[in-house]
């Protein structure tokens, strides 16, 4: 008789690391403390949804995975680079038992909105990027600004051209220029041809247009075409419009576009991992996240914010919808002499 073959099926090291993470009780937040990588990278591997270049999660994984088959590494350890950090796992002593908020969540929005900066700059491309207000387009266009060679600057409506200039000039270190809009406007393109590698993002940009004024916009796609700069332009959805009514040569040479979509079901759950929340409440944060009238990041990072200062306050742990009730309410929210920090 033929003998019988048998089959195991190796299992995937997302598949490895999940069983590790049920065996030893761990989140996937202390995992991604441990191996200094963000959570949202963790959270989206293990879920079959990281669509990135997976080769340095992956290194990691395995040195993590080995190590803890081979007994080798404390499995809850925090990693050096964690120590003195403004971030720290939940259950490693965090004051009050409270796990501080994310400070840059890195949801698809967040990262698609970095990559455009990245690419504009890098390949001296010009993108836009349009969202409703309060979906986290200035606070990952603002995480970008801290990167070298960039320059950001927030439009408004009051804003004229030497504004822009003005503000173009002192982001380069550039001494502080005289003459007319158009020579100092030509000693900016110099620099940026001397200096290459630089980006220029401007945020609100579909304040500086209108049906009186397209000289603003106007000016920006000067120094675009001529000089070695990349250019990303931000805004509410309307700019595109108003780009395609007023500036159309500049509409149709835009490179990169992407239009924030909001906060996923499985995004508001990941941001809120780590903390207790009883089921209504979590009913009530989606809701607040995602709901197609009045939703966004904003209102879920507010209203967080002043849950976790109510936890502290109250000794609580758990987040209950009478919690939320008490966050949203006139009071918690203007408390003296506290600043609340928004996403926008």
């Amino acid at each position: 008789m033929e003998a019988l073959k048998t089959y195991t099926q190796e299992k995937t090291l997302a598949e490895r690391v999940n069983e590790i993470l049920a065996a030893e009780k761990m989140n996937k937040q202390e995992l991604a403390m441990k191996l200094n990588i963000s959570r949202s990278m963790i959270s989206q591997y293990l879920n079959g949804k990281y669509n990135s270049n997976p080769e340095t999660i992956e290194a990691r994984l395995k040195e993590f995975v080995a190590a803890y088959e081979n007994g080798t590494a404390d499995i809850m350890a925090v990693p050096d680079t964690m120590i003195n950090s403004n971030v720290q796992p939940a259950k490693l002593g965090v004051t009050g038992g409270v796990k501080p908020k994310i400070q840059y969540f890195e949801s698809t929005d967040y990262v698609q909105t970095i990559g455009l900066c990245t690419s504009c700059q890098k390949e001296v491309g010009i993108g836009i990027v349009v969202a409703r207000s309060g979906y986290g387009k200035t606070h990952a266009l603002r995480k970008y600004a801290t990167m070298p060679r960039v320059v950001y600057i927030e439009g408004n409506e009051n804003m004229n051209c030497k504004d822009i200039v003005r503000r173009i000039e002192g982001k380069i270190g550039m001494q502080r220029s005289y003459g007319s809009i158009d020579e100092r406007t030509e000693r900016i393109i110099e620099f940026f041809n001397i200096n290459q590698g630089y980006l220029i993002i401007m945020d609100e940009a579909d304040k500086l247009i209108n049906k009186y004024t397209q000289k603003k916009i106007e000016l920006l796609r000067n120094i675009s075409d001529g000089a070695k700069v990349g250019l990303v332009l931000a805004g509410e959805p309307v700019l595109e419009s108003l780009l395609k009514q007023y500036d159309a040569r500049f509409a149709n040479r835009m490179d990169f576009y992407y239009k924030l979509r909001g906060l996923s079901e499985e995004e508001v759950r990941d941001y809120l991992e780590g903390y207790d929340v009883e089921e209504g409440a979590m009913t009530e944060f989606l809701s607040r996240a995602r709901n197609t009238q009045t939703g966004c990041f904003r209102l879920l990072d507010r209203t967080l914010n002043n849950v976790i200062r109510i936890l502290k306050d109250s000794g609580q742990s758990t987040i209950t919808t009478k919690v939320i009730s008490q966050a949203s309410s006139r009071r918690s929210l203007t408390k003296p002499n506290t600043r609340l920090s928004l996403v926008e």
